[in-house]
């Protein structure tokens, strides 16, 4: 009865869903004459393996998961994989790994689109990248025989609580799962406290910290630098949000002041934002590039590089020497992104209040010396411009990162042993 409930109810959201997932935006990818596959009219597979289907949502679930689902392809050669994700800025990532797996959209969680993709792609296993977790897909995922497995797994203290104000519904989706292999003891502990059996519930790690550099990415970010020049102060704004873009920009104005050579890399977090931070910039006078309209040379009244492109973090990260990762200045909105990419990278970070969704590996980067938690934009002024202003000290920050994620690398091989 309860999935009936809230099965109805998904009925009544879906347009509002389905509206924002379709909805033509500049610089968003379509989902175009795909969009049939939400529905469960997926295009069938053209293998004769047992096929293999990993979900990951979007874009950063698709980049934490892409050296596992590689490894995973080398250890068994022969199964065929099928990569679903829910957008299209998934999707595009996706197409890194089409040399060994193919895509589809994720069918909406109405049981007839579940069971139209089933019955076509015919998938042997589902695993799931961290917790992306629907009601109808486990319970007709599981009473196809296929077993369900959660990689990578984590349970904020926020998601914990809200999950229990609703144990029911959770309790019917984690039934369903086989194994949940979670990223640190604290996730561990919040899905037993749900009421998931200790058996099925594993430390595994977090993949992220198994971050296999681009070399290419970071060929491209060193390029991009010396198209900048190597003596300005270069700090990149990764992941921002609509409504603190404009904070960022505004920070990078009160930076100029101090260091008048300085640049930012600003990267939002979402396509469809990238004309209106650019007109923003307009708006405030500030001489801004977009990348995709990257010359040949930058001239030193350039102040702004707005990072338009999609996929190309390790590019943007390699060419600076300070990151500030958005989504960390909206209060309780976003709760932060992950950190793991700029320390690899070896950058100093900077991170606002609200990092709930990645709590530990924030609070752990922090207690090592390699973040700094700030509390609002002029703290991060406050922050920045030490930074900016000492190479050598951002280097040692930046290189405490970077040995924490060598630190805490294995999760991959852990994750993999546990998967047939």
């Amino acid at each position: 009865m309860l999935r009936v409930i809230y099965t109805f109810l998904l009925i009544l959201v879906s347009p509002i869903f389905l509206y924002g997932l379709f909805k033509k935006k500049p610089g968003k990818p379509s989902v175009g004459h795909r969009w049939k596959e939400h529905f469960g009219q997926t295009p069938a597979i053209a293998s004769t393996k047992p096929i293999v289907w990993f979900h990951a949502v979007s874009v950063g679930e698709v980049i934490a998961a892409s050296p596992l689902i590689r490894r995973y392809a080398q250890r068994f050669p022969n199964k065929s994989i099928v990569i679903t994700t829910t957008t299209p800025t998934g999707a595009k990532q996706a197409e890194q790994l089409s040399d060994i797996a193919t895509h589809r959209y994720m069918p909406l969680d109405f049981p007839f689109a579940i069971r139209g993709f089933i019955k076509t792609v015919k998938p042997r296993e589902l695993i799931i990248v961290e917790t992306e977790l629907w009601p109808n897909t486990l319970e007709l995922v599981s009473r196809a025989g296929i077993p369900i497995t959660v990689i990578n797994a984590r349970l904020s203290e926020r998601s914990f609580l809200r999950y229990r104000k609703v144990q029911p519904l959770f309790t019917m989706m984690t039934k369903n799962l086989d194994k949940v292999l979670c990223q640190f003891q604290d996730d561990a502990e919040r899905f037993i406290r749900l009421g998931i059996s200790e058996e099925r519930v594993q430390v595994t790690g977090s993949v992220k910290f198994d971050i296999t550099l681009d070399s290419k990415k970071v060929a491209e970010g060193q390029q991009l630098r010396h198209l900048i020049g190597s003596d300005r102060p270069v700090w990149i704004a990764a992941s921002t949000h609509d409504g603190e873009s404009e904070q960022i920009i505004e920070v990078h104005q009160l930076i100029k002041k101090t260091l008048p050579e300085a640049l930012l890399i600003l990267v939002p977090r979402h396509p469809e934002t990238f004309d209106k931070c650019y007109k923003y910039t307009q708006k405030l006078n500030l001489d801004t590039i977009k990348r995709t309209d990257l010359p040949t040379f930058i001239p030193d009244n350039v102040s702004i590089i707005l990072g338009d492109t999609v996929g190309d973090m390790f590019t943007y990260l390699a060419a600076s020497d300070v990151c500030f990762m958005g989504g960390s200045l909206l209060g309780s909105k976003v709760g932060g992104h992950n950190l793991i990419e700029p320390a690899a990278i070896g950058l100093p970070i900077l991170v606002g209040p609200s990092y709930f969704n990645f709590n530990e590996i924030t609070e752990k980067l922090s207690h090592a010396g390699a973040c700094q938690i700030v509390q609002d934009t002029s703290s991060l002024l406050d922050a920045l411009i030490p930074l900016l202003n000492s190479p050598e000290e951002s280097r040692k920050h930046g290189n405490i990162g970077r040995s924490f994620v060598e630190t805490n690398r294995g999760a991959l091989e852990k994750t993999l042993g546990n998967l047939d």
